[in-house]
């Protein structure tokens, strides 16, 4: 049911996500007019389904919420992962990685990351818990690596775990702000970020 798409050969290329009708239709009504507002008829109507035809793939709206969540946050974990991987073994590096990913992530799928986010309220118990367990396996691989620059003298946070809470906190804060014709470019949005993420965790780098 969620349609999830092939990755991408490199974690810093985007393309269309490649969503299902159905998705893409429940995406486009939830932007526009919130969970509660939308109604399956007009997601229906959007996806070119009869609401029988809507209810074939998925029963019900609780449904579409679910599926498109679980595909963004499925796509933001292996991009994440992708990332850290091709880092290699420092500390450091896998940061600025894992960071520049999440920041692309969240400019480039910002109407799905604020969806996934700001109906969190809207998600019925059994949803909540799979989403919540996928945002803190992304909060902890951050964690780990802050961590891991801690022992080995690269980071000097004071409270390690606070500063990895605040940077992704940042990074997510993105897709509620960014316009791709805004003042800087995705390039210069993620120096900028970058830049302000290591300060934070007291990288003893400052550069790349």
């Amino acid at each position: 049911m969620t349609n999830e798409p092939a990755m991408p050969e490199s974690w810093r290329h985007y393309e269309d996500l490649g969503l299902s009708k159905p998705l893409a239709a429940a995406l486009e009504a939830f932007v526009e007019q919130g969970y509660h507002g939308a109604s399956i008829r007009d997601i229906a109507a959007r996806a070119g389904l009869s609401v029988p035809g809507l209810y074939h793939h998925y029963p019900s709206k609780q449904a579409l919420l679910v599926g498109l969540t679980t595909v963004v946050m499925g796509e933001l974990l292996e991009r994440s992962r992708a990332a850290e991987i091709e880092a290699g073994p420092d500390p450091s590096d896998r940061f600025d990685a894992v960071i520049e990913s999440l920041l692309r992530f969240h400019m480039f799928r910002r109407e799905q990351s604020f969806i996934a986010s700001s109906e969190l309220r809207s998600m019925e118990p059994d949803g909540r818990a799979s989403y919540i367990a996928q945002r803190d396996e992304q909060q902890k691989q951050v964690d780990r690596i802050i961590l891991d620059g801690v022992r080995a003298g690269e980071f000097d946070a004071e409270y390690p775990v606070d500063a990895s809470r605040a940077v992704v906190t940042m990074c997510v804060a993105v897709a509620n702000w960014y316009r791709p014709d805004g003042e800087l470019s995705p390039d210069e949005l993620v120096e900028r970020y970058l830049g302000i993420a290591r300060c934070t965790v007291g990288a003893k780098r400052v550069g790349r």
